[in-house]
This record gives structure tokens, C-alpha cells and sequence, in this order.
């Protein structure tokens, strides 16, 4: 807890470069505009046979996949909230009149405590926070869950097939029950992820939260390895006013797009995006 406590109040009070770009940002601001705009495009996941729509944030590489291993893995909690905002947007854009139950994917037990507690959860509880769509932590892993890092597809599932279970009670907790307008038959079922890799961990939570009438409408994820963002007239959106930790500021004024185009926003999200429709 103390380590815990000493951390927060080192990210609050000490510059901390962009988790993305290693950009020089305030302190508890995590990313700067250019990652924020980045993580603000969301695309298709490749699509993998048996996994419901899944989209994610950003292609799993450059910055976003930086941004991505720094909240995961090295402790940037200040990178929870770009990264809740992103997912808050993208369910708005997606999913814009359905009442939602977010269930986190689940971390295996000694990866939580390693992490200072479960991230996903931890995400989802700061989406929920913007968007009030209610968190069900319905899924979890026994402690003989193997780390999926470098195991391929066949491994990841059979690892999945052993150790996931839903938790006892999760078919008749009282969110599931609640009804919505764009839902009659109850909220529609969102599961969130860090990185969809070989769609093994997703597909084998879709499937546990199908067998206890859960039926998962999206798989929202931080970033997806092989999606890529179509090709676009005007080309890259560049770095703009960019001062790198340990570097001199740039001379001269901020650049800006020669094209005139504006970068994508929350308010004019891709038309490439799958069309998601709540579970009737």
C-alpha cells in the first residue's frame, strides 16, 4: 500500500515524459495530444474466426504500443485516464444509444500483484467513470494460468480451456438484468482488453460469458497486432510542437497540415469502423 501511495504522489508531482512519445508533459497528464490523437482513430481488429466485432484503439506498434507496455507493464497509472477517455469515445461512437456492462478480461493472479492490482479492471472501473456503464468483473484465472506471452494460438488456448472460469453468480448479478431502451432484453455485453494478439484470451472469454447467457456484442481493445489504419488523403498527422525529454525545444513555430484537413476527433469518427448493433 505504501509502495502504492508513493507512486501516485511521484506521478502527480514529477514531470513524467508522454507514455508514448517520451514527449515533456504535466505531471498525471500521461500522453500528449499527438498519442491522444493517435489512440482517437479507432480501427477493425483483423478479423478471426468465432470472435464477435472487435475493434481496436490503435495498430499495436509505434507510440500506441508504447503507451500500451507502459500501463501494462512499467507502473504508468497516470496513462489510465488518455486511455479510459480513448475507450469512453470509442463505445460512444460505436455503440452511441446501447446501455453497456463492461467486463474486463482477467489478469492471471501473481501479474496483478506484480502490477499493483488488476489493470484491466482498474480501466474499466475509469470508463465506467465517464460513461456510466456499469463494470462486471465476471471472469477470472485460477492460479495455475500460465503468462501467455510466448505461447502461440494452440498453447494460449488450450492455457485458456484449463484455468478461465466465470464467477459464481455472474449469470443472475443484477446488472445483467437491467433493462435499456436500445436493450430491451438487458445491456449489451462490451469485453475489454489490453492487446488482441492470436484472439485466443477474447474468443475464450466470449465463449465463458455466452455459456452463462452473456452473449459479447463488441471486443474493444487498446491496440490489436495486424490491424492496419486505411489509407487516407493527407498522409500522416505530423508531431506537432514536439519537445523530447533532454532535448532543446524545436526552433521556430509550431508546423501545421499543409492540406488543410482536420485530424479525426471524437465528432467525425471513421466510416470504416463495423457497424456494431446492441443484442435484441
Amino acid at each position: 500500500m505504501i509502495t502504492a501511495l508513493a507512486r501516485a504522489l511521484v506521478d502527480l508531482l514529477l514531470p513524467a515524459p508522454c507514455g508514448g512519445c517520451d514527449a515533456v508533459v504535466e505531471p498525471g497528464v500521461g500522453l500528449c495530444p499527438t498519442c491522444r490523437r493517435d489512440l482517437a482513430r479507432p480501427v477493425p481488429a483483423p478479423d478471426l474466426p468465432g470472435l464477435p466485432p472487435a475493434v481496436a484503439l490503435a495498430p499495436y506498434r509505434g507510440t500506441p504500443r508504447r503507451a500500451v507496455i507502459a500501463y501494462k507493464e512499467r507502473g504508468r497509472r497516470d496513462l489510465a485516464d488518455p486511455l479510459a477517455v480513448a475507450l469512453a469515445a470509442a463505445l460512444d461512437d460505436l455503440l452511441p444509444d446501447a446501455g453497456c456492462v463492461l467486463v474486463p478480461a482477467p489478469s492471471r493472479r501473481g501479474a496483478a500483484r506484480s502490477r499493483g492490482g488488476d489493470h484491466m479492471l482498474r480501466l474499466a472501473r475509469a470508463v465506467a467513470a465517464r460513461t456510466g456503464h456499469p463494470v462486471l468483473p465476471a471472469l477470472a484465472l485460477s492460479r495455475g494460468a500460465r503468462d501467455s506471452v510466448g505461447l502461440d494460438a494452440a498453447a494460449r488456448a488450450a492455457n485458456l480451456a484449463a484455468h478461465l472460469r466465470v464467477r459464481p453468480g455472474v449469470g443472475s448479478h443484477p446488472v445483467v438484468g437491467l433493462r435499456s431502451a436500445a436493450s430491451p432484453t438487458g445491456r449489451t455485453v462490451v469485453l475489454l482488453d489490453d492487446v488482441l494478439t492470436t484472439g485466443a484470451t477474447a474468443l475464450a472469454c466470449s465463449r465463458a460469458l455466452a455459456g452463462v447467457g452473456l452473449p459479447v456484442a463488441l471486443v474493444l481493445v487498446l491496440a490489436a497486432v495486424g490491424a492496419r489504419r486505411p489509407v487516407v488523403p493527407g498522409g500522416r498527422i505530423p508531431r506537432d510542437g514536439v519537445t523530447r525529454t533532454g532535448d532543446p525545444p524545436p526552433p521556430g513555430a509550431l508546423r501545421t497540415r499543409g492540406d488543410g484537413l482536420r485530424p479525426p476527433t471524437r465528432r467525425s469518427p471513421a466510416r470504416h469502423l463495423p457497424a456494431i448493433r446492441p443484442n435484441r
